[in-house]
């Protein structure tokens, strides 16, 4: 953790220093990176290879030669930087260096694909083709990108060098963040969180997609992530001599028995910390596992599941283990080749510490990933996990979908990056499916025929509905009807992109054969008021009565869902309809235009300050903003610009997918308006702690509350509390409070809106 920190830090601090280089030191400085770059590749370079290097850097180095970095610094040694990660971090070879030395090529300088495939070959052009589309989506400002998103995961498929190498470019900058602007670095941070951590621990690269986790936190949770830094570096000297105390009986017997180790205690990122401290309502202090032991055999592959299962019984001899802990995934490797063993056992001081057991090969393919996976694969010729995930990833591809990327980038999401559990057919054959996933999700898998006519399932031989919920292991039969077909409510609980598109395809296909009446009923009313069944004329009333296509409307009004009653308020020019005049609405481009009348010195809209009559804002009820949180504006569709914190549920998917509909946005103070927002409190139930806790809320404090609803049973009560606050400030004082109290255990701010 302390080394993720220092890489940040050194970034930033040489960021600085090269604001003021001359051009001379610039030049020894860029050399300085280069020669380093070579050094770490010499034992990967063959005949000729030094000289491609060459020729690529000298192509990166004339094409950005006049380009320079928001820090100030030559452009070029971003470039090298991602060599660099590709290189030592990845584990990449000769080929993927001159790929990331040219990445940004194509798209920002006069350097062509064709200049590139003419001096490297078709190999080292395709990549880089890949790399430049992605630039191309990920930074546009339309969500409208579902086909070239789909392109891209073709190249990952086709060559996964491109997403590694992405993986490293948006590593490094990540580590020079500090230069942006703060919406820059909100929009960047979220989009890393959003997709390229979860990527990263999909392609097997735990160490960056935890830096990436831990970076996007400095920028989205400055305040969390600065506090359990500081725990951190303030608990350090406790943990290392607790971590000597647990390892010391084991490593003597570890000795004892000849085995070639290393043992080493490492921390838990701080995002995996926060991550506990939240879904657990617990503080810092009570995060039992702030690190972990880590066990690495040098084993001989023929050895390595059996001494691993040797060291598994040493450690449960000298500590107790919670059985419920233990996790194999020597049986059973992830699909992104992880191997290790994971157990968590009771340490000295009545402490729970988890240990990890793993041999070198495992181990680089834990760091390395997918990099290192293959590394070890050259001789096998069955198909592994790897290959069968981007199988599966192609076959969701080949589906005809035309969804906007923010629906097919939510759907990759929860079918291919999230973890993934073992489930078995009455066969015995092993189905990988993503966590969460149900039965109806494993009938797909099986065959689209199956899922499409499935009406209930067996786990372990006991009857179950086709929504419920598989755990690793679970042996499932799939129950068919021929009568059965997919209904709308199936698309609220699958969780694979095959369920979903097979089940909308259906509906679609079901949608238009309704629709049909729609359309001949919209064709005659049409014809009545005189006006001509044109597409110019339906794309009119799909727009008025704001539906998202015309199979829509037509489905709508053969339901009887729409009546078209206002058709009569239209206007008829020649054979055309002429909108009525709307009422009084707030839609995003009258934001925006009204954004554009502000002067320079109002473009940063300042909530309940002077411009606050100019743009007109609502507060999310997502995350119920109020003064001193750090908030941005959010244009949206319809309803005008939304006011969320930023660290709202909803935030980091609206910056990370629809960045350019964010606006700069800060408090002014005031006063005089109040806000509702909520607390969640639990503690010992005691006679009068209701009292106590409304004398501090109204009567030490003079705040008004709202709502107050407190259950309890088994001698604890938790309860929700809504009250009316100034600012962020008040409302801390008022949590200190309430935790001073006694029996009060714990007390946080709700973040949804429980209201509804």
């Amino acid at each position: 953790m302390a080394v993720e920190q220092n890489i940040t830090e050194t970034t930033t601090a040489s960021n600085t220093l090269k604001y003021n280089l001359t051009p001379e030191q610039e030049k020894k400085e860029i050399l300085r990176h280069y020669r380093s770059l070579l050094r770490s590749l010499r034992p990967k370079l063959k005949k000729g290879d030094r000289e491609l290097v060459r020729i690529a850097f000298k192509i990166a180095a004339e094409a950005h030669k006049t380009m320079r970095r928001k820090s100030g610094e030559p452009y070029l040694l971003h470039p090298l930087a991602v060599a660099m990660i590709c290189v030592e971090e990845i584990g990449l070879g000769v080929r993927s260096t001159i790929c990331a030395l040219l990445h940004d090529t194509v798209e920002d300088t006069d350097v062509t694909l064709n200049d590139i495939q003419v001096e490297f070959g078709e190999e080292i052009a395709k990549i880089v083709d890949g790399l430049t589309k992605i630039s191309n989506v990920m930074d546009t400002n339309t969500s409208q990108q579902a086909e070239n998103f789909k392109k891209i995961l073709l190249t990952l498929t086709d060559d996964p060098r491109v997403i590694l190498i992405k993986l490293a470019d948006r590593l490094h900058n990540m580590r020079t963040l500090d230069s942006m602007k703060k919406e820059k670095q909100l929009k960047i941070a979220s989009e890393t969180v959003w997709v390229y951590a979860p990527l990263a621990h999909r392609m097997g690269l735990y160490g960056i997609k935890t830096e990436l986790e831990d970076l996007s936190m400095k920028y989205l949770e400055p305040e969390a992530y600065k506090d359990i830094a500081k725990k951190l570096a303030e608990t350090k000297r406790e943990r290392s001599r607790y971590i000597n105390e647990f390892i010391r009986p084991l490593k003597e017997k570890l000795e004892g028995t000849g085995f070639n180790f290393e043992i080493y205690g490492r921390p838990k990122s701080i995002h995996s910390i926060w991550n506990k401290i939240k879904k657990k309502s617990v503080t810092f202090e009570e995060v039992y596992d702030l690190f972990a032991i880590r066990i690495i055999l040098d084993a001989p592959s023929e050895q390595e599941k059996e001494q691993c299962w040797k060291v598994y019984s040493m450690i449960t001899d000298a500590y107790n283990p919670s059985p419920e802990r233990l996790r194999d995934w020597l049986s059973n490797p992830k699909s992104n080749g992880y191997e290790a063993l994971h157990t968590t056992v009771m340490g000295p001081q009545g402490k729970w510490v988890e240990v990890q057991i793993r041999t070198k090969r495992m181990n680089e393919i834990a760091e390395r990933g997918l990099a290192a996976h293959y590394k070890y694969k050259e001789g096998h010729s069955e198909e592994d996990r790897f290959d069968k995930w981007f199988g599966q990833i192609r076959e969701v591809l080949a589906q005809e979908d035309n969804d906007d990327s923010v629906n097919f980038l939510q759907d990759f999401k929860t079918s291919f990056l999230t973890e993934e559990i073992y489930v078995y057919t009455p066969k015995g054959e092993v189905k990988m499916l993503p966590k969460g996933s149900t039965a109806l999700d494993f009938a797909f898998a099986v065959h689209s025929e199956v899922g499409s006519h499935c009406i209930g399932a067996k786990v372990h031989h006991k009857l179950v509905p086709i929504s419920h919920k598989l755990r690793s292991g679970d042996q499932i039969e799939i129950i068919t009807s021929s009568k059965q077909k997919p209904s709308e409510d199936w698309l609220g609980f699958v969780v694979t992109a095959k369920a979903k598109n097979k089940i909308k395809d259906s509906l679609k296909e079901d949608k238009r054969k309704v629709a049909e009446d729609g359309k001949y009923f919209l064709q005659r009313k049409l014809e009545a008021v005189g006006a001509a069944y044109s597409q110019a004329n339906i794309e009119e009333l799909v727009g008025f009565y704001k539906y998202n296509s015309q199979l829509d409307l037509f489905f709508a009004i053969a339901t009887k869902a729409l009546d078209l009653k206002e058709i009569k308020d239209f206007s008829i020019i020649g054979d055309r309809l002429e909108l009525p005049k709307p009422k009084v609405t707030t839609t995003s481009e009258t934001v925006f235009d009204q954004q554009k009348q502000l002067s320079k010195k109002d473009s940063e809209l300042i909530i309940f300050g002077e411009s606050s009559d100019k743009i007109m804002y609502s507060l999310a009820k997502c995350c119920n903003p109020i003064p001193g949180d750090a908030v941005f504006g959010f244009v949206s569709t319809g309803k005008g610009l939304m006011i969320h914190r930023t660290n709202c549920p909803n935030a980091t998917q609206l910056m990370a997918n629809y960045g350019h509909r964010v606006v700069k946005t800060k408090w002014a103070k005031n006063k005089e308006i109040s806000f509702l927002t909520g607390l969640r409190i639990i503690g010992v139930d005691d006679v009068g702690v209701i009292n106590k806790i409304t004398n501090v809320i109204s009567g030490e404090l003079k705040i008004n509350i709202a709502a107050l609803t407190i259950e309890s049973g088994d001698g604890i009560f938790q309860g929700t509390i809504k009250v009316f606050v100034h600012d962020k400030e008040e409302l801390e004082e008022l949590v200190t409070r309430l935790k001073s109290l006694y029996g009060i255990q714990n007390v946080d701010r709700l973040d949804m809106d429980t209201a509804k």
